[in-house]
């Protein structure tokens, strides 16, 4: 028996059905920590000391009087800090975890750890230790056992084949430097820029909502790799309301509410053969099953979130409360990223920083 979600959000037990698509500047901390060079030099897009609210106002109260967010969520605030262990946490990851550790305290919340293990090439046990380790050194604690996504590969099945049902899945079967060269021909053929998504990235631009459903699964049983899409048009005139979402502040009060255009990210993958589904997919999937109230994230998940409300719309999961939070920069002024070798912070307590120094460097000193 395989845990799977239904709508509203609760996890239950049953079988589940077969899938039928086959800062600013931060100065170093030499004159604080002499082990510490000052080449640490990294950037923040803003510093400053968190100013909690009272604790006796209800973030999901307000809300919910302010008519900003549906009301399915549990009475009891939840928060997860959710890395992927495909490298080792740098101070971007720790700049996070402590966000969502000081909204858990401001709030009496549960703080969750998950660890978001979807891609088996990258993803390795010994950086999942580490990074548990790592945590534990910077002083931030989690209700135990972490969610691992790796066990549950079967629900975010359910929850496709559901979005299957609906008519709203389909199979493509372009590589990313066809389609490319395929983005590359339209612009060459009308004269006009090919749209890219938020990322920069082409919107999908092949042929797979035109083929037949003979054409496809006759491809998908000669073996032909493919990945499965969300028809985007389809998905979008399923939905009968605006699309928003609440974001808040430091003290998880709702400051705005954002309009979601998750058709600036065209026909998003959901699942790809290899590995059963992608990020949007167990991300919302995930935040249901945990209760998650409150998204404490980087600000370069802003634009992802519109992806994330369609998908909770579709599938009818609770609607959480946002935060997107400043980045770590590096000296080139890009965020850090396991991708671009960016130094862990594993590195800097080697040479002699202690967990309060880090917590002091990210503003939590």
């Amino acid at each position: 028996m395989d845990e799977t979600l239904e709508p509203g959000g609760t996890p239950t037990q049953r079988r589940t059905p077969k899938l039928a698509v086959k800062t600013r500047h931060v100065r170093a901390l030499a004159d604080e920590c002499s082990q510490m060079p000052a080449e640490i030099g990294l950037r923040l897009d803003r510093v400053w000391s968190l100013a909690l609210r009272a604790a006796h106002r209800s973030t999901i109260g307000f809300a919910m009087s302010s008519g900003i967010v549906a009301s399915r969520h549990p009475k009891s605030p939840v928060l997860r800090f959710a890395p992927s262990p495909n490298g080792l946490l740098h101070l971007g990851h720790a700049l996070s975890a402590l966000e969502n550790e000081a909204l858990a305290a401001a709030l009496g919340a549960r703080l969750l750890l998950r660890i978001e293990d979807i891609d088996a090439t990258r993803c390795r046990p010994e950086f999942e230790a580490a990074m548990i380790e790592d945590l534990a050194w910077l002083g931030v604690t989690f209700e135990t056992p972490p969610r691992r996504q790796s066990e549950h590969l079967p629900v975010y099945r359910d929850a496709l084949a559901r979005l299957d049902a609906m008519g709203l899945v389909f199979a493509s079967f372009e590589s990313r430097g066809e389609l490319k060269a395929l983005a590359a021909a339209r612009e060459a053929e009308t004269g006009h820029p090919w749209p890219k998504d938020p990322d920069g990235a082409p919107l999908y631009a092949g042929s797979g909502t035109s083929l037949s459903e003979a054409e496809r699964q006759a491809l998908i049983d000669a073996g032909r790799p493919h990945a499965l899409r969300l028809d985007m048009a389809k998905a979008l005139a399923k939905v009968d309301r605006p699309l928003t979402w609440a974001e808040i502040d430091a003290g998880g009060v709702p400051t705005r509410t954002v309009e979601a255009r998750p058709e600036a990210w065209g026909d998003v993958v959901l699942a790809r053969k290899d590995v059963g589904t992608s990020y949007h997919l167990s991300v919302v999937t995930d935040d249901a099953i945990q209760n998650v109230t409150h998204i404490v994230r980087g600000e370069d998940l802003f634009q992802s979130t519109a992806v994330h409300r369609l998908l909770q719309e579709l599938l009818g999961l609770p609607e959480p409360l946002y935060r997107h939070h400043r980045l770590v920069l590096g000296p080139d002024g890009r965020k850090l990223s396991k991708s671009d070798q960016a130094e862990g912070f594993r590195a800097l307590r080697n040479r002699g920083a202690s967990a309060a120094d880090i917590r002091r460097i990210l503003g939590f000193g």
